[in-house]
Formats: structure tokens, sequence, C-alpha cells
């Protein structure tokens, strides 16, 4: 077994601080009382008075929101089917096409693939908008999703699907009672990653978004364009807050739920 050595603790303490740093410096300064973003003078939650009050971004964090959800949920759907298809359909005709198609959007550039859907939308004259959007984030992260769904379905055991249909269970019973609560965190995982890629989205949104609809992400670019404000701090807290406690409330999720699948899978051997 590998010592854990100094020089071990030195690259660890030299990464989490290149990561976490920049992060610690924003929100301390999202409490300056300044406007300059680089002056201390003073606490102050004044900024995030006047960021509640800021319509502009309140309302491009609820079309972020409102796309987010909509386009992890299709993607987590589709991206589950995708992998459950790869990994249980056996040799069929057309499944080298259908597997790079899958994940192609993985090494694509996000320019190259919102440039595409942006020639397909005009092709098809659609209006863009909020819908256009979660279509393209959709095209996007159902990849991610069905490869995180495909390692779980891997390492599956069949063995458990065929007693639930030696005891009288469909296909789709079988799927519904046995699989897919065991590869729940899997599928979890996938939606918590797409949901997290479409906040994040900056260029395939700004290609496929409308006058209409204004994603955070857009919004906070434009802005910083004309200089970084104080407002823009306390956004990125807010968001930071959130992201931490979405990660550890899908760690807690995920902790019990496999804790849940080591109970289930016991109990089916001593029965």
């Amino acid at each position: 077994m590998r010592r854990f050595t100094w020089f071990n603790a030195t690259s660890l303490t030299l990464g989490f601080a290149f990561l976490y740093i920049p992060m610690i410096i924003l929100i301390i300064y999202s409490f300056n009382a300044s406007k300059l973003v680089t002056v201390w003078a003073g606490f102050s939650t004044r900024w995030y008075g006047e960021l509640l009050q800021n319509e502009a971004f309140l309302s491009a964090a609820w079309v972020t929101i409102k796309v987010a959800v909509a386009s992890s949920t299709i993607a987590t759907v589709l991206g589950t089917m995708a992998a459950y298809i790869l990994i249980r359909g056996g040799r069929f005709w057309g499944r080298t096409l259908f597997s790079g198609m899958i994940y192609a959007p993985l090494v694509m550039p996000e320019v190259i693939t919102g440039l595409s859907l942006l020639l397909l939308f005009i092709g098809i004259g659609l209006d863009r908008g909020i819908l256009t959007i979660v279509l393209a984030h959709t095209t996007f992260s159902m990849c991610f999703v069905s490869v995180v769904v495909s390692s779980r379905l891997v390492n599956f055991d069949r063995s458990l699907e065929e007693a639930a249909l030696d005891l009288g269970c469909s296909p789709f019973e079988a799927f519904r009672l046995v699989t897919l609560p065991i590869i729940a965190p899997a599928v979890i995982s996938g939606w918590l990653l797409a949901f997290t890629l479409s906040l994040d989205d900056l260029v395939i949104a700004s290609f496929t978004a409308g006058p209409s609809a204004t994603t955070l992400p857009i919004k906070i670019f434009s802005s910083i364009r004309l200089g970084v404000s104080p407002e823009i701090n306390a956004l990125s807290t807010i968001l930071i807050v959130i992201v931490t406690i979405g990660v550890i409330t899908a760690s807690l999720v995920s902790k019990r739920a496999s804790l849940r699948m080591q109970a289930d899978e016991r109990a089916a051997v001593r029965n």
C-alpha cells in the first residue's frame, strides 16, 4: 500500500487551493460595501438586496431553472432508454451508428453543436426561445446520462430480473420493480449532471436563445463585458451555496439508495 507522503499532501493542498481560493475570495467580496469589487470598504449585505430587486437577473435565473429542469428530465429519460438498448439490446442492425450518434456530443465542440442546431431551427422555421434551448440542452446532455447509466447496467446482476420474470412479472414490470430501483442512483446522478451542464452552458445557449429567452450565463457574460459588479459576486455566492447544498443532498440520497440496494440484494440471495 502506498504511503501518503509530504509530496502528495503538498500537491493535494495546492490543487484544492487553486480550485477553491478564488471562490472564497468571491464570497468574501460579495459582502463588500464598496462598488469597486477589488477595494474592501466594510461588511455589507447591500448587494444581495439590490440583486433581489434586479428584474433582469431574476428573469434570467427563472428561465435558466425552467430550461435546466425540463432538459435534464427529458435527457434522463432518453439517456436511460438509450443506455438500456445499448447494454441489453445485443447486436442489432445499426448499433454502431446508433452508439456513435449517442456519444458524438461528448467529443463534438460546443460551437459546432450550437451552430448546427441554430441552422436546424432556422431551416424548420422554429422561433428561438425557451423551447429551442431545451431541445439543444437535451441533445448534448443526453449522452452524459447514457454514459452514467450504462456504467451501472454493465455491472447489473441480471439474475434478479430473471427471478422477477420467473415469479410472473412482465418484462416491463421487472424493469419497473427491479431494474429501475437498483439503477436509481445512476439515474439520479445522470439527472444532476445534465442539470448542472444546462445551468453552466453558455455557448450552445447563445446560439439557440432568442430575444425572449435569456439564460443566466448569457446575462452574466453580457454584464461582465462592461465590468464586474458586486451584484454578480452576490449572485455567484448564491449559486455556490445552492450547488453545495445540492451536492451534499445528492450524496446522502445516493448513499441511502446504495445501502437499500445492498440490503435488497442480500435479502434476494437469502431467499
